[in-house]
C-alpha cells in the first residue's frame, strides 16, 4: 500500500496541504483535497489520506463518518512508519489506534512486535496481557505473555505462567513444538539459578523432549553446576562415545575429573588417545597441557603424523602454541631437524631404523617452516623455506599465498597482490583465492581490479560492487572503504562503510519478521537467542573497522574541508 512518500509529485502536493489545512483548521479545503486524492483509483485506498480526512470530518463533528474513514485508514497504512522504519512513530500511531478500538486483537499483535522489536520491555509486557486477557486459549498468548516476564528477568512468573499453560491447555500427542517449550521452560529455570529444579524438570520430561542431545549436554551442565561430578563425568564419557572430537566434552570431563595438573591432563588424554586411535581433538588438547621435556616427543609425533600426511593447516592448529617461548622453540628445533634429515636421507629422523617418508613430506615441512619463521617475523628465512617449497613444487597454490602472506606481513602490499595474482591465475575456478587476491588487491589499492576481479563469481550483467552490496559481502566493502582512505578518496570511503552500516540496520530490521514467526513454530531458546545477538549486534568488527574509517574520514573533513584538498585522478564524490 502507497503512503505519503510513495505518492507522486502532485498528490504528494496535495496530501501536504491536507495536513496545512488541518492544522490552520480549514476543514472544508482540506476535505476538498483529500477528495482529488482519493478520486484518483489508483489511491482510492491510501492509508494516511483516508485517515486524515476522518480526523478532519471527526472535526466538523461528522464522527460516525469520521470513525469508518480512520478505521479504513489503520488498515490500508498503519504499518507505513514501520514500513520507514520509523518504530516509534509506528508505536505512536498505534496507541492512538488503540484509544478508538481498546480490543482489536490485529493492533495490539502488531503494537507488541514493535515494542519487542524496539526493545520497550515494560511495554510488550502490558500489550502481551491484554493480549492474554483477549485470547486466553489461544498458545501464542501464553508464550508471549510468559516470554514477556522472561526477558525482564522475571523467571519466577515466566515459569509459573508456562506451568500453567503445560497443565491447563496442552494436550498429547507430544511433538517437537511440545519438545522445545519444555526446553524453553527449563532454560528460565537455569537462567533463574535454580540448576537443581531444572535438572529435575529436565528429568521428569525427557520421556516428552525430542532433542535427546540437549538433554545429555544440559544435564552434564546442570551436574557441574551443582557440583555433582560424577554424574557429570559419566554424562560427558557418554557424549564423548558419540562424537569423540568434540573439544568441550574434554575440557567439561577434566572439569569433572577435577584435574589440574598438567601431568594428570597429559595422562587424562592418553587414555582417549587409545581408546579413539583416530580422533585428532585428544592429541591437539594434549598438546596445549603438556609441559617439557613431555611436551616434545608429543609435538613429534603429532608433526610427523600431519607433515606425512601432507594437512595444510597444521601451523595454523598448532599456532596458539607459540605463546608459550620453549613450545615455539621446540617445534623449531624439530622443523629444522625434520627438513635436514629429509633433504639427507629422506626420513624424518637420523636414527637407522627410521621409516622413508613420502617425497610430498619434505615439501610439507618447507610450507610448515615458511609460516613458522613469518611469525615469528623472520622474513629472509621465510623466504627461503617458501622458495625452496616452489622450487620442490612449482604447482602447489597454497606456496604462492603463504609467499603472499609472508610479503604482507613484511608490509610489502604490492609485491603480496603479485603473488596472489599468480596463485589466482593457476586456478581461477577457485573462489578463496580468487576472493583472497581481491583482498590482497585493495590493501594494494588497486580497487578497480579488484572489482574485477570479484566480478568472476557476481551476477552477470549487474556491476560488481552492487551485487556484492546486494550479497552483504562486508570483507569486500570494509577492506574497500580502507582502500579509498588510503587513497584519499573521501567521498567513496565514506559510501563504502555507510554501505555497511546499512547492512547492520537490515540485519537489525530483517529481526522483525521472527517475532511472530518464531512464536509460531515454538522456537523459543533460539529465539531469545537471536534478541541477545542482535543487543550486541554493533560490536562486530566488521562494523568497528567501517565506523572506524568513517570517524576518521569525517574527522579529517572537519579539518580539512574538501577545497583544501589536492584534487584526485577519479572526481571526488564528497
Amino acid at each position: 500500500m502507497p503512503h505519503s512518500n510513495s505518492l507522486p509529485p502532485k498528490e504528494n502536493a496535495l496530501f501536504k496541504r491536507i495536513l496545512r489545512c488541518y492544522e490552520h483548521k480549514q476543514y472544508k479545503n482540506g476535505l476538498k483535497f483529500a477528495k482529488q486524492i482519493l478520486s484518483n483509483p489508483k489511491f482510492a485506498e491510501h492509508g494516511e489520506t483516508l485517515a486524515m480526512k476522518g480526523l478532519t470530518l471527526n472535526c466538523l463533528g461528522r464522527k460516525d463518518e469520521a470513525y469508518e474513514y480512520v478505521r479504513r485508514g489503520l488498515r490500508n497504512d498503519l504499518k507505513s512508519p514501520r514500513s520507514d522504519k520509523k518504530y516509534d512513530e509506528a508505536i505512536k500511531c498505534y496507541r492512538n489506534a488503540l484509544k478508538w478500538e481498546k480490543e482489536n486483537i490485529q493492533i495490539l499483535r502488531d503494537l507488541s512486535l514493535l515494542q519487542i522489536q524496539m526493545r520497550d520491555l515494560e511495554g510488550y509486557k502490558d500489550t502481551r496481557y491484554q493480549l492474554f486477557i483477549l485470547r486466553p486459549t489461544q498458545r501464542a498468548s501464553w508464550i508471549g505473555f510468559a516470554m514477556s516476564y522472561h526477558l525482564l528477568g522475571d523467571y519466577e512468573i515466566a515459569n509459573s505462567i508456562l506451568d500453567a499453560y503445560r497443565t491447563n491447555q496442552m494436550k498429547g500427542p507430544y511433538d517437537y513444538e511440545h519438545s522445545e517449550l519444555l526446553l524453553y521452560q527449563n532454560m528460565v529455570l537455569a537462567e533463574s539459578g535454580q540448576y537443581d529444579r531444572a535438572l529435575q524438570h529436565l528429568h521428569k520430561f525427557q520421556s516428552q523432549i525430542l532433542d535427546k542431545l540437549s538433554i545429555k549436554e544440559t544435564s552434564g551442565e546442570y551436574y557441574l553446576k551443582l557440583k555433582r561430578f560424577k554424574d557429570a563425568e559419566a554424562v560427558y564419557e557418554d557424549l564423548l562415545k558419540r562424537n569423540p572430537e568434540n573439544v568441550m566434552y574434554y575440557q567439561k570431563l577434566v572439569e569433572a575429573k577435577q584435574l589440574s595438573d598438567p601431568d594428570e591432563k597429559v595422562a587424562f588424554y592418553d587414555v582417549y588417545k587409545k581408546e579413539y586411535p583416530r580422533a585428532i581433538a585428544p592429541r591437539r588438547l594434549q598438546l596445549t597441557e603438556a609441559c617439557l621435556p613431555a611436551f616434545e616427543s608429543l609435538v613429534d609425533e603429532y608433526l610427523r603424523h600431519g607433515l606425512h600426511k601432507g594437512i595444510p593447516p597444521l601451523f595454523m592448529d598448532l599456532r596458539s602454541l607459540y605463546a608459550d617461548q620453549s613450545k615455539a622453540d621446540t617445534i623449531e628445533k624439530l622443523i629444522e631437524q625434520y627438513m635436514d634429515c629429509l633433504s639427507k636421507s629422506g626420513t624424518f629422523g637420523p636414527k637407522a631404523d627410521e621409516v622413508k617418508q613420502p617425497a610430498s613430506a619434505l615439501l610439507w615441512t618447507y610450507y610448515f617452516a615458511a609460516q613458522h619463521y613469518d611469525y615469528k617475523q623472520d622474513t629472509d628465512r621465510a623466504l627461503k623455506y617458501i622458495d625452496a617449497a616452489i622450487d620442490h613444487t612449482p604447482t602447489l597454490i597454497e606456496l604462492y599465498i603463504v609467499k603472499g602472506r609472508i610479503y604482507k606481513h613484511a608490509g610489502d602490499p604490492v609485491r603480496a597482490y603479485g603473488w596472489l595474482e599468480e596463485a589466482q591465475a593457476m586456478d581461477t575456478a577457485d573462489r578463496y583465492v580468487n576472493s583472497k587476491c581481491a583482498r590482497y588487491m585493495l590493501r594494494a589499492g588497486h580497487v578497480q581490479r579488484a572489482e574485477d576481479m570479484c566480478a568472476k563469481f557476481t551476477r552477470e550483467g549487474v556491476p560488481a560492487t552492487e551485487n556484492l552490496n546486494e550479497m552483504q559481502c562486508m570483507w569486500f566493502q570494509t577492506e574497500a572503504a580502507a582502500a579509498y582512505q588510503r587513497l584519499k578518496q573521501w567521498g567513496e570511503a565514506l559510501k563504502k562503510a555507510h554501505e555497511v552500516d546499512r547492512h547492520f540496520s537490515e540485519i537489525m530490521e530483517d529481526q522483525f519478521d521472527f517475532h511472530s514467526y518464531c512464536m509460531r513454530k515454538m522456537t523459543l531458546r533460539s529465539y531469545v537467542g537471536l534478541l541477545r545477538l542482535e543487543d550486541v549486534l554493533r560490536a562486530h568488527p566488521f562494523y568497528f573497522r567501517c565506523a572506524r574509517v568513517a570517524i576518521q574520514v569525517y574527522l579529517r573533513l572537519y579539518a580539512h574541508p574538501l577545497q583544501d584538498v589536492p584534487q584526485t585522478q577519479e572526481p571526488d564524490t564528497g
